[in-house]
């Protein structure tokens, strides 16, 4: 009995999330780039697509115009196209088709913002914000601490336990994109704020080492909703309503480096990029720095 289209789509899903590592976000936002594909096939063949194989470039180009009609942007195209790269060349893998209709479909260009970060001199100030004499107040120091400290993504903050960190040595150990793992060193800063938190719970570096790092209201693991909200409440006062997110204080990490001289392969190595062109967009933040650097650095730089 052959496969329906849903049956084809749940089994990708599970490929990419099970096998490939997908975190639970990226496996959504696919569902929904997939769903808004097919949305578009009834349309363009006046009927359910049912064969992956009549889809042709031409097809695929005309979705990628028809999601520009409908005011999507450069970035959400692009991400379009790229969970479709993904879908046929799964479905080339499995031969449900022979042909992959992406492979020559150009990846739209999209504009590289530079990115908005929290000035060094206001550092003490955004730590200083929660109110320590509550656990939240505690807990959202501490989150705080380890994103300005780790660089870390908020997906890969909210799944961190407490067997994640490592005290003696001030290592964390991250699961990044992908499933790739990488460590990450941590202050005494960020250190001591988590130690305060646990101390609060009543736990310590040798508790449950599969607990949960931070806990939401109840003694669940704590949401992404919730860090991005208490997040943007701290930093909403200093860089603004549209700098206020967890990945504001990835991009302060990675420019304060920069800044302090540091290699933009070890930034990289830090960020998780895998790609060097996205540790790049830093040095567009202080292209006075990159011009010291080039000075000092090149034989004919002065």
């Amino acid at each position: 009995m052959s496969k329906t289209r849903q049956n084809i789509i749940d089994d990708f899903l599970a490929y990419i999330q099970f096998e490939r590592g997908y975190s639970n976000h990226t496996v959504i936002a696919y569902k929904n780039d997939l769903k808004q594909f097919m949305n578009f096939s009834g349309q363009y063949f006046s009927k359910q697509l049912d064969d992956y194989s009549v889809v042709d470039r031409k097809m695929i180009r005309h979705f990628l115009g028809h999601e520009y009609e409908q005011g999507r942007s450069a970035k959400t195209v692009s991400r379009r196209l790229a969970t479709l790269k993904s879908f046929f060349k799964y479905l080339v893998q499995t031969e449900v088709v022979t042909d992959n209709p992406t492979i020559h479909v150009k990846t739209p260009k999209v504009p590289k913002n530079i990115p908005t970060f929290v000035q060094e001199s206001w550092i003490d100030t955004l730590m200083s914000s929660p109110d320590t004499a509550t656990r939240i107040g505690l807990r959202d120091k501490a989150i705080l601490e380890l994103f300005y400290a780790t660089g870390i993504r908020l997906s890969e903050l909210v799944a961190l336990n407490i067997g994640s960190l490592e005290p003696q040595t001030n290592l964390l150990k991250v699961q990044g994109k992908g499933g790739k793992e990488r460590i990450v060193p941590f202050g005494n800063k960020a250190k001591q704020a988590i130690e305060q938190y646990l101390n609060e719970r009543g736990q310590g570096w040798t508790a449950n080492q599969d607990e949960p790092l931070f806990f939401g209201r109840s003694e669940n693991r704590i949401s992404v909703r919730t860090v991005a909200r208490r997040m943007a409440q701290y930093l909403k006062p200093i860089v603004g309503r549209d700098g206020a997110s967890p990945h504001t204080l990835r991009h302060t990490f990675g420019t304060h480096l920069l800044d302090n001289d540091a290699d933009i392969r070890a930034i990289q190595e830090l960020l998780g990029h895998s790609s060097i062109s996205s540790t790049q967009i830093y040095t567009k933040v202080n292209p006075k720095k990159i011009k010291e650097i080039y000075k000092t650095a090149h034989p004919h730089g002065s």
